[in-house]
């Protein structure tokens, strides 16, 4: 190709690059101009609630449990969910999941004031799974939770408007101002979220603060409500710190912070807490009086690779196959299964009362077309 004709080919490129710029510009301005149009005129929709900006340098949290104000749903409501919950096992295969009675089993248990099911329903609508692909819904379905003071709610219309769901405009400004409210709602994936962004040794904005004293704040409390995400943040957190200190009292107990944190993350079902421990005792830590323990390293290692593909699962009896030093380890047969097996949770799920189980059998799985 000659050079003129090259450098008439590269202005044909940059010019329809240049089109193709302005195109979206104009696209995002509309969808700007729509939905400053549509806050006006529908004020009082939880999406646009006018929220205080995001101060990642704040000095005071107070933390609150998402718990003590999600509300309760009745035996009837949870044992539909649990059902819809089994139907879609994370270790199923999607190809073979009725998507459709999963979708019927969260309608009906939200119908019964089940806030759980309502806002996996929106995940549904999301993903079209089940129901066609709705956004709007979606955050339909959110916005209604979060009139009902549902902390995840908050939370996750946080996660639309980063994301840009539906007719909403990406906005990370908005977006940490939502997750600013669910941390002091309670929300403890807010917390988590939040407490990773402000616990950080360095500036670097949008996603790292250095307000390590209020970070930490809220690591702890989303730790105390289960949250494997702040349990891994924290062990990580205290494992660095043992290098700021030369005491050597210090440097053990911020080890064992950091030990017990990842510990307690395994419980709630956090493989990379499982990988951290595992680690952490292949290599030892002298400083710290953290000897290398290769059998406890192994069994970590097991359980985080069935966590890998098991990532629903919780572990609160981790303690009697794999306890903390100085507690001896039990025998074990080298199979994970009874790992996991022993540590679980002894379950009970509710039974579906009997006139809404005939109810189910004579009109079908809700919700399928």
């Amino acid at each position: 190709m000659a050079a003129s004709d090259l450098l008439k080919h590269w202005r044909r490129v940059l010019a329809v690059l240049g089109l193709l710029a302005a195109v979206g510009l104009l696209a995002w301005q509309r969808d700007a101009m729509t939905q400053a149009i549509a806050r006006r005129l529908h004020a009082d929709l939880p999406r646009f609630t006018e929220l205080p900006a995001f101060d990642p340098y704040r000095k005071i949290f107070t933390c609150r449990h998402e718990a003590a104000v999600n509300p309760v749903p009745s035996d009837q409501a949870q044992a539909l969910f649990e059902q819809a919950l089994a139907l879609d096992e994370y270790s199923l295969d999607p190809r073979y999941i009725d998507y459709g009675k999963v979708a019927g089993l969260y309608r009906e248990a939200m119908t019964l004031g089940h806030w759980k099911a309502q806002f996996n329903l929106a995940g549904l609508y999301l993903e079209g799974k089940g129901v066609p692909f709705d956004p709007n819904e979606a955050v339909r379905l959110t916005e209604d939770l979060m009139r009902q003071g549902v902390p995840a709610a908050w939370f996750n219309m946080g996660n639309y408007y980063m994301s840009g769901v539906g007719p909403l405009q990406p906005s990370a400004t908005v977006a940490y101002a939502f997750w600013q409210r669910a941390a002091d709602m309670g929300s403890l994936h807010a917390q988590a979220e939040l407490g990773k962004a402000l616990d950080a040794l360095i500036d670097e904005p949008p996603r790292h603060y250095n307000n390590r004293p209020i970070g930490r704040q809220m690591l702890e409390c989303a730790f105390a409500q289960g949250s494997g995400d702040a349990a891994y943040e924290l062990g990580l957190t205290y494992e660095v710190d043992v290098g700021d200190t030369t005491d050597r009292s210090e440097k053990q107990s911020l080890f064992a912070k950091a030990l017990q944190r990842l510990h307690e993350g395994v419980k709630f079902g956090s493989r990379q807490c499982a990988d951290g421990l595992s680690a952490m005792y292949y290599q030892g830590h002298i400083e710290a009086g953290h000897a290398k323990d290769p059998i406890r390293a192994r069994r970590y290692s097991a359980i985080g690779d069935y966590l890998r593909h098991h990532p629903d699962t919780r572990l609160p009896n981790l303690d009697r196959v794999l306890p903390l030093p100085p507690a001896d380890l039990p025998p074990w047969d080298g199979e994970v299964e009874s790992l996991i097996d022993a540590a679980k949770a002894v379950r009970v799920t509710p039974s579906l009362p009997k006139a809404s189980a005939e109810l189910h059998r004579a009109v079908g799985a809700p919700g399928r077309s």
